[in-house]
């Protein structure tokens, strides 16, 4: 299998489809089906892509640790347990090493690298081809929430973007970050606030 193929262009896919899990397909997937893992890749590389890029902040850096994060996910499939969802599995392989990366940016600052820059809009994944008026509305409350979200800890913008981005289950979003369910929904409430306050303040000196 080559993922390079699969993954690019990113944006003329159709949308993802929701049974990304699907236990057939991954099935053919961990037996070495070239043509299931293709479609699995296709069908998981967005949510990775969404994922890195609120972490990073930076497209290519993003697509850099969606693509390395799927060839780790794929070298390890045969290791996952039958039945087991593998959509939050991907996306803690993914948080994992944008959060290497980002230690690694820190590190060598110093060095003559590009900074990730927080005020940029975010690459268009989905190609919808709504009409101009929409689109540019569209375009204008996603760079507004998204420049928000740029201003949360961490640990906020992560658990908003595994729920309300991903759409990953309580349960799902614990077993990828790692902590109690309690934590997840007490978590996501302070963060839901913490967007909601960043964006009235941010119409108020409009």
């Amino acid at each position: 299998m080559t993922l390079e193929s699969s993954w690019a262009p990113a944006t003329a896919d159709p949308v993802e489809p929701k049974d990304s899990s699907n236990p057939e397909l991954v099935l053919r997937a961990r037996e070495g089906d070239g043509p299931a893992r293709e479609e699995l890749a296709r069908r998981l590389r967005r949510p990775a892509y969404s994922l890195a890029l609120q972490i990073l902040r930076n497209p290519d850096d993003a697509l850099d640790c969606a693509q390395d994060g799927l060839l780790r996910f794929f070298g390890s499939l045969h290791r996952l347990e039958a039945g087991r969802p593998v959509k939050p599995w991907l996306l803690t392989i993914v948080r994992n090493r944008a959060r290497d990366l980002l230690r690694r940016q820190r590190v060598r600052r110093h060095e003559a690298l590009e900074p990730a820059d927080p005020d940029a809009p975010p690459r268009q994944i989905l190609d919808t081809k709504p009409g101009p008026a929409a689109l540019a509305e569209r375009r204008e409350l996603q760079e507004r929430v998204w420049k928000a979200l740029g201003q949360l800890p961490d640990n906020h913008r992560e658990i908003l973007v595994l729920r309300d981005y991903q759409d990953l289950a309580y349960s799902e979003i614990a077993g990828a970050l790692k902590i109690p369910l309690g934590t997840v929904m007490s978590r996501l409430h302070r963060a839901r606030k913490a967007l909601r306050d960043v964006l009235l303040e941010e119409e108020y000196h409009a």
